[in-house]
This record gives structure tokens, sequence and C-alpha cells, in this order.
């Protein structure tokens, strides 16, 4: 009798109320089951994520193996494969591809009046918009996680060790990426403009970083100043963060970028949802 009253004893006592913190976490929790569990029930989403890094890593890399000569930089002790090298940076395309599909997905939900009906739940608007940037995180992590293992498989160089030992870089990247995600869906307001929108964020983040080749390369080149753009891109300092975390290393300034962009984009994300005062209380729509 004592156990099956304490099974329907609610959490914040014999009044039938539940204490404000564990209704917050419930709601989190909820809204982290519903996009891991769409994403679970939709295979081909996993699938579709992985084929871009996989093309680069196994066809792409192959090509470029005799281009790009990696020379001894941290956090490497030695001449390493392409393919090598290019993990992290691939790592970091998987996060983003994913932060601005869960962009995508707040468009939609947004146009369809799930948004509205979330932002309207009793609990402050702030938490129910990080929960849904802890859901975009969760999501990334398993998805980085799954390449991290088929790169492991393909023989790269990579142990298994070391993603074990790069998850929480893993983990702070995607909520990086993933709040970045967050802030460009303030701005996109109608699902046909969203591609025009990820193709001007997304390739020019991706392909004005290290992810792909070094930037001694650009400055050897003569290009410093997309060199100097590039470390100015946080995706560079994510790919970096990944790379040192990757061999056992901390890259710290990286590490300091990554979690002040993580930082910045989230708060700009809350106030552009605040009807009171973001840009959508401008623009004359609700939420």
């Amino acid at each position: 009798m004592s156990s099956q009253m304490s099974e329907a004893m609610p959490v914040g006592g014999f009044n039938g109320s539940v204490s404000p913190f564990w209704h917050r976490m419930r709601a989190a929790r909820a809204i982290v089951q519903r996009e891991t569990g769409r994403f679970v029930r939709q295979p081909a989403r996993l699938w579709a994520a992985l084929v871009r890094p996989l093309l680069w890593l196994v066809v792409f890399a192959a090509g470029f193996h005799n281009v790009f000569g990696v020379s001894i930089v941290p956090p490497y002790e030695t001449y390493i494969d392409y393919r090598l090298y290019v993990v992290p940076g691939l790592l970091g395309m998987v996060a983003l591809f994913n932060g601005m599909q869960s962009s995508l997905a707040l468009v939609y939900d947004r146009e369809t009046g799930a948004m509205r009906l979330l932002l309207t739940a009793p609990l402050p608007r702030s938490w129910l918009l990080l929960s849904k940037l802890l859901a975009a995180s969760v999501l990334s992590v398993l998805q980085m996680l799954v390449f991290a293992v088929l790169a492991w498989l393909l023989d790269v160089g990579l142990g298994w060790w070391q993603i074990v030992q790069a998850l929480p870089v893993m983990l702070l990247v995607a909520l990086m990426l993933a709040a970045l995600g967050l802030w460009l869906s303030v701005y996109v307001r109608q699902l046909e403009n969203f591609a025009g929108a990820m193709n001007f964020v997304i390739f020019p983040m991706f392909f004005i970083s290290s992810a792909l080749y070094p930037l001694w390369k650009l400055r050897e080149s003569g290009s410093v100043w997309l060199e100097q753009l590039s470390w100015i891109n946080p995706f560079t300092h994510a790919v970096e963060s990944l790379r040192f975390a990757l061999h056992g290393q901390w890259a710290w300034p990286s590490l300091a970028v990554v979690a002040g962009s993580l930082l910045v984009a989230t708060v700009l994300a809350v106030r552009g949802y605040d009807p009171q005062r973001g840009w959508i209380r401008k623009r004359g729509g609700g939420a």
C-alpha cells in the first residue's frame, strides 16, 4: 500500500501540486523526448545527415590526400593522413547542418501553430526555448557519435577512447551551433525563404574555416585576409576545439570563443522571441 501511495503521490507532496523546478524539468524532458522520438521514427534523417560528411571522408579525402600537406602543428606530433585531419571538420559539419535543420523545424512549427502553443505554456519562454536548444543539441551529438564510430570503422586513425574524451566538447559545439540556428529562426519567417538563408550561413561558415584545410595554407598562398576572416569565424574555433579534444588536449582560446558565441546567440535568440522586446514585436507578428 505504501509503495502504491508513493508512486501516485505528486512530486511536490500530498497537496497535489508539483514544485516549479520539477515542472520545468518535466517540460524540458517532454520537449527533448518529442524531438528525439520524431528523429528515431525517421531513420532516413540520420542517413541523410551522414551522406555528406561520409562523401567528404571517403571520396574527397582520397582526391585531396596529396594536395593538402599537413605539417606537424599542434595538436599533431607527426605527419598525419588527410582523412584524420578532416574528421573534426566533418564532425562540425554534422552539428552545423543539424543546427540549421533544427532552425527549419522551428520555422515549420511556427507556421503550423505548434510554436505558438508551446510558447504560451505556463512556463518562462526562455526555459522553453532553452529546452528546444537542448533537444537540438542532443540530436547533433547523437549524429556526431554515429559519424565518429563510422570514421573509426573506416580506420582513419581515430581510436574509440579519443571519441569518448571528446564528448564534452562535442556537446558544447552542438549547443553553440544549435543556438545559432535558434537565432536564425528569429529572422526567417517563411519556409520558402529558409533555403537561401541556410546557404548564406552554412557554406561561408564551413568553407571559410579550418574544417577542410589548415589555415597556414591560406597564408602560404597569400590569402592573409581570408585566414584572418577564418579566425573570426566561430565555426573555425568549434573545429579546432574538436581537433584538440580528439587528441586529449584543450584548445582554451577556441573553447572560450565557442562558449562566448553560445552565450551571445542564446541571449539574442531569447530576446528575439520575446514579444515585448524582440524583433517579433517590431514585425507585428506573434510567437
